[in-house]
């Protein structure tokens, strides 16, 4: 039984997820809706934890800037493939060759309508959200190609199977962050909501951090909340202000 995240602390290190952490699940990724006043509350948050804060996402850093401009924070993208440390410097995996994975999620996307492909920086992802019925065979597909080449390994998400560098992890995104100022010597905090998001509750919690699941689902997080609403709720979104440091 997962309980309630604490209080925020001012010494603490904030990882967020994105997608179904901060806004809803859409039915295509271009289809969000970032709630009002999320953005300059992000900011604020940054202001009072001093920059120890991050996005953790699937999403590339590029899709991120759009959707929370003109704000720009530390972040990893893909799931850690890209990172932009807090500094500015933007380091990414040697892209790996994704044609062949490409061609297939095409194929299938083509041959089964509600299927859609997402190529990624370095990256490729087949959504069936629009097709559910599809899944084990999406599933299937995008394994066999997968195992074809060792540099890459498949993930599984909400809806979402993605192809990707071997060793790319959220949690070992988080790690790498909490190895720079100014997440050094903090506690980190690591909220989100899907199976892609356990390696970074691994990583938080092994070190002493605080890991919160969001919504439904076997989790190792020892932390809960029900939804985006009650993210930006504990966040104080949209409407109040990050409480003050404590003494």
């Amino acid at each position: 039984m997962q309980s309630d995240p604490p209080d925020l602390d001012s010494r603490c290190a904030l990882f967020l997820d994105f997608d179904g952490t901060l806004v809803d699940i859409a039915p295509t990724p271009d289809a969000v809706v970032v709630p009002p006043g999320l953005t300059d509350a992000l900011g604020r948050l940054s202001r009072w934890l001093d920059g120890a804060i991050a996005l953790i996402s699937g999403r590339p850093i590029s899709q991120l800037d759009r959707w929370l401009a003109p704000l720009a924070l530390p972040a990893a993208g893909v799931h850690g493939a890209e990172r932009r440390r807090a500094d500015g410097v933007v380091e990414r995996r040697a892209l790996p060759e994704l044609d062949a994975v490409a061609h297939v999620a095409q194929a299938l996307a083509m041959a089964h309508p509600g299927l859609l492909v997402e190529r990624k920086t370095c990256a490729v992802a087949l959504h069936y959200r629009g097709a559910p019925q599809c899944e084990a065979l999406c599933r299937a597909a995008m394994q066999d190609v997968a195992a074809r080449q060792p540099a890459l390994h498949l993930m599984n998400g909400k809806m979402v199977i993605e192809v990707l560098p071997r060793g790319v992890s959220k949690g070992h995104a988080v790690e790498q962050f909490m190895g720079e100022a100014p997440f050094e010597g903090r506690r980190p905090v690591f909220v989100g909501d899907d199976v892609t998001d356990e390696a970074g509750f691994e990583a938080v919690q092994r070190a002493g951090g605080v890991a919160v699941r969001v919504g439904r689902g076997p989790s190792v997080a020892a932390h809960g909340l029900a939804s985006p609403q009650a993210v930006l709720r504990w966040l104080n979104v949209p409407l109040g202000v990050a409480p003050e440091p404590t003494t």
